[in-house]
Order: C-alpha cells, then structure tokens, then sequence
C-alpha cells in the first residue's frame, strides 16, 4: 500500500466533511472549504492528507505557536484522523511522523495535542509514538 502526503486543498472538503465526523464533529460541511482556504493562507498553520490510491484516508491539522518564555513555539497538532476503514494501516504514525520532521524543522519547543479522555485506542497510539500525558487541560467558551 502506498500513502501519499500533500498539502490539503479546497477541493478536499468533502472527502474530510466524512473524517471529521469520524473523529466526533459533524456538520463541517457548511463550512469547511472556508477553513481550509483560511488556514492555506495562514503561515503559522498547515493540513496535510494521505491518500491511498487517489482516496482520502487521513488528515493532520498542525498549528506553530510561538511561545513568550521559550526561544521555541509549540506544534499543535489540532487534528488527526485515520478513516476507520484505513486504520492500523500505518497511515496515522506517517501523519505525525510529518508533523515531528515540520516541528523539528521549524525549532519547535515540543508538540502538542489534546485527546478526549473516552478515545483509548487514540491514547495508546499516541503513547506508542512517545506522547505524555501533561495534565491539566482547561477550557471555557467565550
């Protein structure tokens, strides 16, 4: 099986609109095309995809924070799906191991991503790659 990465476009929304409601967010179909032409436009954003034969089969949205106290940013890695009929495939560890080489390349401090507490298989995946937990995780809506 060969997986192909690139850049996101425009013309992906609708292959992705089906990977987010996978990962929990549906109802990005209004709207997604925007978001992507937006984060294309934005120097310290990038979204790539794997594709398997011309399919859609994964995404990686990735945000370079900079930081106050450290001469490094932060990699946010804001979302990563693997279509569930593609999982256990290999495609997720080549997302992040894309988002690890654009953090290094970039002098990244760290990377880092937040994971709901019910998503266990994500958990061990990520910990199988070297991710820690770092509690505290806080959030409220304006």
């Amino acid at each position: 099986m060969k997986v192909m990465l690139r850049t996101a476009r425009v013309e992906d929304a609708p292959a992705m609109v089906d990977l987010l409601r996978q990962l929990g967010y549906p109802g990005t179909g209004a709207f997604l095309a925007h978001r992507l032409a937006q984060l294309a436009a934005h120097p310290d954003a990038l979204v790539q995809v794997a594709e398997v034969q011309g399919v859609l089969r994964g995404v990686i949205a990735l945000h370079f924070i900079p930081q106050l106290a450290l001469a490094g940013d932060f990699c946010r890695v804001a979302y990563l799906c693997v279509d569930e009929q593609a999982r256990s495939l290999g495609i997720g560890a080549l997302l992040e191991r894309f988002a690890h080489e654009e953090a290094q390349r970039r002098g990244c401090e760290r990377i880092e991503l937040h994971s709901s507490a019910h998503r266990v298989d994500a958990h061990r995946f990520y910990a199988r790659l070297g991710y820690e937990e770092s509690p505290k995780y806080l959030a409220k809506k304006p």
